[in-house]
């Protein structure tokens, strides 16, 4: 049986306030915080599969999030309490 995630990937772009980008990285650090290994594109696909499929329900949320003033994740900024993750991609050399 062939499962959601093995199926063939499809690359999308992304475009977000900084503080939604930085809420995602703290998402991924709280799965790895609950013993998961994850990806960015892992977590917001399974966001996105969890969500059934209301049209009010999705007009609401939209709503919502439209009506969140500009601090509203300003919280998220010091998360020590969760553990740091390695993001993909080349390494920038550090000096010596």
């Amino acid at each position: 049986m062939e499962l959601l995630h093995q199926q063939r990937r499809r690359q999308t772009s992304v475009l977000w306030p900084e503080d939604v980008d930085r809420r995602l990285n703290i998402l991924v650090r709280a799965a790895a915080a609950a013993g998961e290994r994850t990806s960015r594109a892992e977590l917001l696909a399974a966001l996105v599969a969890a969500v059934d499929i209301e049209p009010e329900q999705i007009a609401a949320l939209l709503h919502d999030y439209r009506r969140l003033p500009a601090d509203a994740l300003t919280g998220d900024k010091d998360r020590d309490d969760l553990p740091a993750v390695r993001t993909p991609g080349p390494r920038r050399a550090t000096p010596a």
